[in-house]
């Protein structure tokens, strides 16, 4: 729904409620598959090869559960409809081609440099800053929770980078607080919308 009037604005439509419950379990389903990427990033950096593969196994199951909740029949129509503003999806789609260039700029750069262990706290705060201008565009409030939780994973694997941790216990920890991260908005907004 485009920015109401102040006549229309309590009367929600059905037109809108749809409108809503799309975007929210379209949110859910992109949430938790990148929660899934990050969580097998991840993984990837766990000293433990059983560790590794249980973090893989149970990745799937936790975002298929999300996605499960956000188009269960039955559940209570979204408390609060999205208001919109004007040419909200043409905004969206800059500012995930912005997101993009971004995230392939910082992994160019970290190995052109040979700093690797640059690319997941980069690439966590790239993805944490997007969430920002997403929370106006999507009008959904969680996902400036998101924006600064991933910033703050984002400056966390900076300070192990700077601490001396390995490449591979920095890339565990930004992977799955990252993971841990998305999934906690994926089941926010399939849960509560």
């Amino acid at each position: 729904m485009i920015q109401p009037t102040p006549s229309t604005a309590a009367v929600p439509d059905a037109e809108c409620e749809a409108l809503t419950r799309t975007l929210r379990r379209r949110g859910t389903v992109v949430l938790s598959v990148f929660a899934v990427v990050w969580a097998f990033a991840g993984a990837s950096g766990l000293a433990s090869p059983g560790a590794a593969l249980t973090v893989e196994i149970a990745a799937v199951p936790l975002a298929a559960a999300a996605v499960l909740l956000a188009y269960r029949r039955g559940a209570a129509p979204s408390p609060r409809m999205v208001v919109l503003p004007r040419n909200w999806a043409r905004s969206v789609g800059i500012v995930n081609v912005v997101e993009l260039v971004a995230v392939f700029a910082v992994i160019a750069v970290a190995n052109a440099s040979g700093h690797p262990a640059f690319v997941p706290p980069a690439i966590a705060l790239v993805v944490g800053l997007h969430f920002f201008p997403l929370a106006r565009l999507y009008d959904q409030w969680q996902y400036r929770v998101t924006a600064v939780v991933l910033s703050a994973v984002a400056v966390t694997g900076l300070a192990l980078i700077a601490a001396g941790l390995s490449d591979e216990s920095v890339r565990a920890v930004v992977g799955l607080a990252s993971a841990v991260t998305l999934w906690g908005s994926a089941y926010h907004v399939a849960v509560k919308g």
